[in-house]
């Protein structure tokens, strides 16, 4: 049985997001707003490459990116079809093809994706002044001066700052992130123990729209490299409705329209989708999407997958997961790995 979470705090919906929509603004969105200018383009041949601008984060110093049995690593391949299926993937687009939001290179001079920055044990913590301060953890965060922000630091986008800290496994998240004299401001930030399986309080947001993670739904160098993603991928969907589905812990939404996803949706690419015309990278994201899926986390651009930037990706090997398209996925219906609705551990 799936039961719809719809509570959501003061704070759960930023003026600037209109049911989903893009609108301008210069100004810290509460995350789930999407705000211009954090798309990437469509690429057609690889840019010529340029360093990441942060290293990738393998598992190291013991640490891996959440317990093996968490629900983020969890096998869907065999979870029942959700009945609404055909509905939520027909509100997401069934014709638009699946985008990979990451890359090599630079676009508007900035890397493709959303970067990482992997800082030392003893990198100092500064304090963060939030714009959503109630649904915020409070820090302080250890952000060094040479921080990687999504976009580039004159972004007027989603401007995410992604803190990993190997040394202690731990993952520090901001959304709208921007320095100041003595410190940062953000609209909204999380830090997750990456030991621990443990969610957000219901309704809160993170740096995402869902509540979650984003760090665990990045296809990163380290996993293309290692020939298998063993983990689902965060995507973004146009519109959804004023609800989320465990995990998640947080809507973005004013509509009560049940036909668009609810955040937190998990959908999969189906097993019958021939995938073995894909180039090689394509090919380990298509059967990362088969068996773990894809987690709904934010209002965007259709089937948009988000990931790491790195010089190693080729990026027209990842412009064919273009040929996969919305009907070749299906919505599962997840519940039953739940062990508690506080918690991301999955049976």
């Amino acid at each position: 049985m799936i039961v719809l979470a719809a509570g959501c705090s003061s704070a759960a919906r930023s003026p600037n997001t209109i049911d989903g929509a893009r609108v301008a603004t210069q100004a810290p969105l509460l995350a789930g707003a999407t705000p211009t200018g954090s798309l990437s383009p469509t690429p057609t041949r690889s840019p010529s490459p340029s360093p990441s601008a942060s290293p990738t984060p393998p598992a190291a110093h013991g640490c891996s990116i959440l317990p093996a049995d968490n629900v983020w690593r969890a096998d869907v391949s065999h979870l029942p079809v959700l009945a609404k299926s055909a509905t939520y993937v027909a509100s997401i687009g069934k014709t638009a093809g699946v985008h990979a939001d990451f890359g090599s290179g630079l676009y508007q001079g900035a890397p493709i994706g959303i970067p990482i920055t992997t800082v030392s044990a003893t990198q100092a913590k500064v304090k963060v002044t939030f714009q959503y301060a109630p649904e915020s953890d409070k820090g302080p965060y250890p952000i060094p001066k040479n921080a990687a922000i999504e976009g580039g630091a004159s972004s007027s986008g989603d401007r995410h700052v992604i803190l990993y800290d190997p040394a202690h496994c731990m993952d520090y998240e901001l959304f709208a992130a921007y320095p100041k004299s003595g410190g940062w401001t953000a609209g909204s930030g999380a830090i997750f123990d990456l030991a621990s399986n443990k969610l957000r309080p219901a309704g809160w947001t993170s740096a995402d729209a869902a509540g979650l993670p984003i760090l665990p739904g990045l296809v990163t160098w380290a996993d293309m490299k290692s020939g298998h993603i063993t983990h689902a991928i965060r995507v973004t969907v146009p519109s959804t409705q004023a609800s989320y589905l465990w995990p998640a812990r947080h809507q973005a939404s004013s509509s009560h329209d049940t036909s668009l996803p609810p955040m937190g949706l998990r959908l999969r690419l189906k097993a019958s989708v021939d995938i073995s015309h894909l180039p090689s990278q394509a090919k380990i994201v298509a059967t990362a999407m088969k068996k773990y899926g894809v987690i709904v986390a934010d209002n965007g651009s259709p089937w948009f997958i988000s990931g790491a930037p790195d010089s190693h990706f080729n990026n027209d090997a990842l412009h064919a997961l273009g040929a996969l398209t919305g009907t070749d996925f299906e919505a599962v219906d997840e519940s039953g790995l739940m062990v508690s609705k506080n918690s991301g551990e999955a049976r």
